[in-house]
């Protein structure tokens, strides 16, 4: 398996193919692992697996050609159904660890109902997901990526040196990026894109009317996140230092949509008497979404500034090309 740096890896052919078997390989790592269902880490790492590697095929898809099973709509497909199962264990997990402990006992005792059904849901989704992983779809899946490692193919443009046309793998995403309309929640155009404070009720009417923008510009964040993880090691401090921001947005985001999943999710098993029942469990979601807007209102300026959104272009354009670099995608994966 190819992992390390590879100073004979110089055109865009050769970084697809770091790229592409070293997320591959991680899948097939946590396979067996998720089959037997002891540590859900193996569920959640297949799972970043399988995103890095749909991260991979969508960066460098100019210069690929994929075999039928191995695109990135399949794979995406794949990860979908794996994160079904993924996001009950994430309920689960926030609910005993985070909430459980610091609710009073009566609310406690009603958490256990709903502990209940969330295994209850749990198991449908495990059996599906081991449905998937035995089934044609996933042997076509890993054996047409196998083939094309065993005997890669390209567009004409993969023999073009790295060097080339790196900014232009990158920036297509930072655009799509910048121009997510989740920027503009709560902010008044007539007022020169300016951010102002906001009341907790304001905020509470705002999140319950835009959430979902925000929800749909964090799962852009983690596009972009994962597209420039690709290439760190031929960009300086200043790419590390927007590539940390983005990764604080989508975990700023991730924390207030965590908070409307549980709680939607409580309401379907308490649809008439939630806020009667378990209030206090209600008022530390409440709080947490208020204090994460707090967080992503300077990011929020921050994007929005012409001078950040120029620098960011200007720092895509200029990467930095050094013979020792580390390890093709080394940080941590989430």
């Amino acid at each position: 398996m190819t992992n390390k740096f590879n100073p004979r890896a110089k055109t865009v052919a050769d970084w697809a193919y770091i790229g592409i078997d070293k997320h591959f390989h991680k899948v097939l790592k946590h396979e067996a692992g998720v089959l037997l269902d002891q540590d859900t880490e193996e569920l959640h790492q297949i799972r970043v697996g399988m995103r890095r590697l749909r991260s991979t095929l969508t960066g460098f898809a100019p210069a690929l050609t994929m075999p039928k099973y191995a695109d990135q709509k399949r794979v995406g497909n794949l990860g979908r159904i794996l994160g079904e199962l993924r996001d009950l264990d994430v309920l689960k997990e926030a609910f005993i660890g985070h909430y459980q402990p610091i609710l009073p006992p009566k609310e406690q005792d009603l958490l256990k109902k709903v502990l209940q059904v969330l295994e209850s849901r749990r198991q449908k989704a495990f059996t599906k997901v081991e449905k998937l992983l035995k089934s044609d779809k996933f042997l076509n899946f890993k054996a047409d990526f196998a083939s094309w490692l065993d005997n890669p193919t390209y567009q004409p443009i993969g023999k073009l040196d790295i060097a080339t046309v790196l900014p232009d793998l990158l920036l297509p995403q930072a655009s799509r990026f910048l121009l997510h309309e989740g920027w503009l929640v709560g902010v008044n155009l007539e007022e020169d894109q300016k951010v102002r404070e906001f009341s907790s009720q304001e905020i509470d009417d705002l999140l319950e009317k835009e959430g979902l923008l925000l929800h749909d510009l964090r799962k852009e964040a983690k596009r972009s996140r994962y597209n420039m993880e690709l290439f760190t090691q031929f960009y300086g401090d200043k790419y590390q230092e927007y590539l940390e921001d983005i990764k604080n947005l989508q975990g700023i985001l991730g924390e207030m949509q965590d908070c409307c999943v549980l709680s939607d999710f409580l309401s379907q098993i308490f649809p008439n008497c939630l806020a009667k029942e378990m209030p206090t469990l209600l008022e530390i979601f409440q709080n947490i979404r208020h204090q994460k807007w707090q967080e992503w209102q300077p990011l929020q300026k921050k994007f929005l500034d012409a001078d950040t959104r120029k620098s960011l272009h200007e720092t895509i354009l200029q990467p930095i090309f050094r013979p020792n670099s580390v390890e093709l995608g080394t940080n941590p994966e989430s």
